[in-house]
Parts: structure tokens; C-alpha cells; sequence
């Protein structure tokens, strides 16, 4: 399967845990905020992610489907968002 590439959001006020597994190549975009590049299902993504988190964490991950459009369209994130999703 090729690599997709997800939108990951969570909300775990320690951050995350020691050790965190992204299960492909990540890059922040904000405070609990991702992209994450996997050759995972989105099922298997989210609970792999799921699993690591605190129990009561809100999480969504949800895939970003190529468009004749291109890349989706942000301002105001991490450094280097931009280039890594690029790059990718």
C-alpha cells in the first residue's frame, strides 16, 4: 500500500507520552495538531495512536486525499510544515 497522508488531531494536555510511536513520518503542525505520512488504514492509524494516548484523549485522524489542487492550504503553523509536506 502506498504511503496516505492523514491529519492527525489530539488534545492531551501532557503532550504525548515518552516514547510515542507515529507509525510513519510525522511533522507538527500546531499544538496536537499532525500530518502523518503511513502505509496504515486509517483504522489501523487511529488505533495504534489510540493505544498510546491517554484513555479520555479526543483524537481524529482522517485521511487527505490528492487533488488536482495539490497540497492543502495552511499559514501560521510550525516551521518547516510547509517543506515537509513538500518534500513527501
Amino acid at each position: 500500500m502506498a504511503d496516505i497522508l492523514y491529519l492527525v488531531w489530539f488534545d492531551a494536555p501532557s503532550g504525548l507520552p515518552e516514547r510515542f510511536e507515529w507509525h510513519g513520518d510525522a511533522q507538527a503542525l500546531a499544538d496536537g495538531l499532525w500530518l502523518v505520512r503511513s502505509d496504515l488504514t486509517r483504522s489501523e492509524l487511529y488505533h495504534r495512536i489510540k493505544w498510546q494516548m491517554p484513555e479520555d484523549s479526543p483524537l481524529l485522524v482522517a485521511p487527505l486525499e490528492d487533488t488536482r489542487d495539490g497540497w492543502p492550504k495552511f499559514k501560521g503553523m510550525e516551521a518547516g510544515a510547509l517543506k515537509w509536506l513538500r518534500q513527501g
